[in-house]
């Protein structure tokens, strides 16, 4: 008799744990932690955003440095340097002579240019302080595709990097893409400063003045 006691006291502390458990389980979160649940949710949303428009922006074709594997079409990203722009280490000799059927080139992993422009280096986007655009604020990389200006506010922003397109995007998408950009392993890569179009070669004549319109 005092084991099945000892038993039905068992059984009863069993249930008495299980139905506490489940009430537990079904009982609403505190508003405490809601407020806590949805700014993560919201910035996850963001960031899944922003991966999504830099893919579908292309913009690894120029920003991320890539190499060439013999039987391949197309060159292939290299590892561990998304988005980290142009290579500091690669040196590129002199871009070949344009003309006007040919007005721009670009160097064999698409990440530097040359054109009427000069010649651009694509950008390290990825959030290194000294190098990337650690250092950047949202702010300022939203003006910097609104206002097609470095930091937006210094030098323009030059060819291939189509701007003016970007800029049209919404201030919420390029802040998801900003936000997506913060989440890149930083890669420490200082790309080099643009370099101004050529003049004209030696012993070329100079451009003639415009003639004075007449006045009417």
């Amino acid at each position: 008799m005092r084991i099945s006691k000892t038993i039905a006291g068992g059984a009863l502390a069993v249930a008495v744990a299980a139905a506490a458990a489940l009430t537990a389980q079904s009982k609403p979160a505190s508003p405490a932690t809601s407020r806590q649940a949805a700014p993560n949710k919201s910035a996850d949303a963001r960031i899944a955003r922003g991966a999504y428009l830099v893919t579908a922006a292309v913009c690894d074709d120029c920003h991320t440095p890539k190499k060439w594997i013999p039987g391949r079409p197309d060159p292939v990203p290299l590892e561990g340097k998304r988005l980290a722009g142009h290579l500091e280490s690669e040196t590129l000799p002199q871009p070949p002579a344009l003309s006007q059927s040919w007005v721009a080139v670009g160097s064999q992993d698409f990440t530097a240019w040359a054109g009427p422009w000069g010649v651009s280096y694509a950008m390290n986007l990825t959030p290194d302080e000294n190098t990337g655009i650690g250092s950047w604020s949202e702010a300022t990389f939203v003006q910097a595709m609104k206002t097609g200006r470095h930091m937006g506010a210094s030098r323009p922003i030059l060819p291939p990097m189509p701007w003016q397109s970007y800029g049209q995007l919404t201030d919420e998408d390029l802040k998801s893409i900003y936000a997506f950009l913060r989440t890149l392993p930083a890669v420490r890569n200082r790309i080099p400063d643009p370099a101004p179009p050529p003049g004209p070669p030696p012993g070329a004549p100079a451009a003639a003045a415009p003639k004075p319109t007449a006045k009417p």
